[in-house]
């Protein structure tokens, strides 16, 4: 029986092999795991062009139709989540190249939404960083009972943000171009105008699937809403906001701050004003990078690569 070749990308933390049981692959594959990135496309399809199936993390790697033309031996791509607009599916298409993607979990984004709001509002990077340096209390935190939370995109995980808003005694509100005021209101939501979401928020979390529609729908327009000690927090897709009208925003203080787990070029690079501005509060892209999470998303990738062998998959000729 032929052996295939699997690689597995950008498993940054090396627990891949570990959240799933890899067994029946093993048996049919030889496994590569690569825990470095790579940016540059050459370098990606160079080290790809042996190998017969892919597992990517969503919106890591992308692999374009440029790219997969000059990858003769891909047969399948293994992806988690199905809103993963860095793979050229038609192009997968039009070569036979079968992908495939997984479910996915709204807590961990969810959670991690939160942690940036509360570390935002209670200074809690500073206070942590002034007490290991032996000092003690230098802020006053600010109170998110009583304030005005703004959802931007009610959907799955707009509507799970908003629940623990309502638990702390906010006043929850929200936009989009196609929100239904009676989904909102059943959640305990006010829906308002675009121009009152972003006047009236003192936090704004921004939950918005990412297409060419959205791309940049908070821009420098936007952002001049805003209250000047309003934060805005994005743990959904960098490219919604745009991030020079941010970055000017940020060091002019025209907004409180803003609290970021994605961002338009990932991994972030070093020198990058998010890495050194005081009112910013980052995260490098954690949201769903949790334990349950992974379960999933290995769990269904070793599924779905198991029933493609099963079928009778074998390595395309050489180009």
């Amino acid at each position: 029986m032929t052996r295939l070749k699997l690689a597995i990308l950008d498993d940054y933390q090396g627990v891949a092999l570990d959240m799933a049981d890899w067994t029946e692959i093993r048996a049919r594959c030889d496994i590569t795991v690569y825990r470095d990135h790579l940016e540059d496309p050459e370098a990606v399809v160079a080290r790809l062009r042996d190998y017969d199936i892919v597992a990517v993390m969503r919106e890591r790697t992308p692999l374009t139709r440029a790219m997969l033309e000059r990858l003769p031996r891909l047969r399948m791509i293994a992806s988690n989540s199905a809103a993963n607009v860095s793979i050229d599916t038609a192009a997968a298409a039009d070569l036979g190249i079968r992908v495939s993607h997984t479910e996915w979990l709204v807590y961990g984004t969810t959670e991690i939404t939160w942690g940036l709001i509360l570390t935002a509002m209670a200074n809690l990077r500073q206070e942590m960083t002034r007490l290991r340096s032996g000092g003690w209390q230098g802020h006053v935190q600010r109170d998110i009972h009583g304030r005005t939370l703004g959802i931007l995109g009610l959907g799955n995980f707009g509507v799970a943000v908003a629940r623990v808003g309502l638990a702390f005694g906010m006043r929850v509100i929200a936009w989009s171009r196609n929100l239904d005021p009676d989904h909102a209101r059943a959640h305990g939501v006010e829906p308002v105008s675009r121009e009152a979401l972003f006047a009236c928020s003192d936090i704004l979390s921004v939950h918005m699937k990412l297409s060419a529609r959205s791309r940049g729908m908070v821009g420098a327009e936007e952002l001049a809403m805003m209250k000047r000690e309003a934060w805005i927090i994005n743990a959904s897709r960098g490219p919604l906001i745009d991030e020079a009208a941010l970055i000017a925003a940020l060091e002019e203080g025209r907004i409180g701050g803003a609290g970021l787990d994605v961002f338009d070029r990932e991994p972030l690079p070093v020198d990058h004003p998010f890495r050194r501005l005081e009112n910013v509060v980052a995260t490098p892209h954690i949201g769903f990078v949790t334990e349950d999470t992974y379960r999933l998303f290995y769990g269904q990738m070793v599924a779905h690569i198991a029933a493609f062998l099963s079928q009778g998959a074998a390595p395309r000729p050489s180009a």
